[in-house]
């Protein structure tokens, strides 16, 4: 049995990567960062072979989607935000980020699809947002890119049920978690809290732990921590301009100044 996790080095793909090897999995442990990859090697009990690439260049994207004949699992893991008036932002790399969080996503979920199609088995998950879910001014090119991975992953799922297919594709959705995304972003998440008796913001092993488990119960989207589902199902309540107001007040809170 083996997994292949894009975004592995650290966050959300550092601990499926290790929840998975804990179940046996071998990993292909994919990102940039060599250094936190080797680490990681040398943690886990099972195989663990690693790919140093950038999954914006499609030619590296293909040639990881060569190995789908060998992987059972794919988690499209890896992504980032960019934070700030629409404006403003720096275009290059929003267009980076783009690449990371929707074209490599894209391309990646095809070529596995295919190839888990013709052996008729294969998980995939691929890490969305709760973001996904909202409009997000400051923030808006990231939930967009995040609703694009959910509705990819909502419509291949219908094609594969009605091909009666056993490959198996979800959507990861998770609210604020503590790993490097905030810093990279440039946003405060705040520490944890509490609320109503739950957890606002939970930890990164909480997560992929729950996505897992999830996911091999073929659950379609995934969304960690009850308030964060009372949350996503704000939107079947308030109309789109209200989401927009109260997403612009809570993340004009969240601005990091250097």
């Amino acid at each position: 049995m083996k997994a292949l996790i894009t975004g592995a080095s650290s966050g959300l793909g550092r601990d499926m990567a290790r929840i998975l090897s804990e179940k046996g999995y071998d990993i292909i442990a994919v990102a940039r960062r060599k250094e936190r990859l080797l680490e990681l090697a040398d943690e886990l009990e099972t195989d663990v072979e690693i790919i140093v690439t950038d999954v914006t260049d499609v030619s590296e994207c293909k040639k990881l989607a060569e190995r789908a004949g060998e992987v059972d699992i794919l988690i499209n893991n890896a992504g980032f935000g960019v934070f700030g008036d629409f404006a403003t932002t720096d275009l290059d790399k929003e267009l980076i980020m783009l690449d990371t969080n929707v074209r490599a996503v894209h391309i990646l979920t095809k070529l596995f699809v295919k190839e888990f199609e013709k052996k008729n088995s294969g998980y995939i998950m691929n890490v969305s947002s709760l973001a996904a879910f909202f409009p997000g001014p400051l923030f808006g090119a990231y939930y967009a890119s995040k609703a694009y991975v959910l509705r990819i992953t909502q419509a291949v799922a219908e094609e594969l049920r009605r091909k009666n297919s056993k490959v198996t594709i979800c959507a990861l959705c998770p609210g604020p978690v503590h790993t490097e995304f905030g810093d990279v972003a440039q946003v405060s998440f705040g520490t944890g809290t509490e609320k109503a008796g739950k957890k606002v913001i939970i930890t990164s092993r909480d997560v992929a732990e729950y996505a897992i488990k999830k996911m091999f119960a073929k659950k379609q989207v995934i969304i960690p921590g009850f308030l964060m589902r009372v949350a996503a199902s704000l939107r079947h309540i308030l109309s789109d301009k209200m989401l927009a107001k109260a997403a612009y007040m809570i993340q004009s809170k969240k601005c990091v100044t250097k």
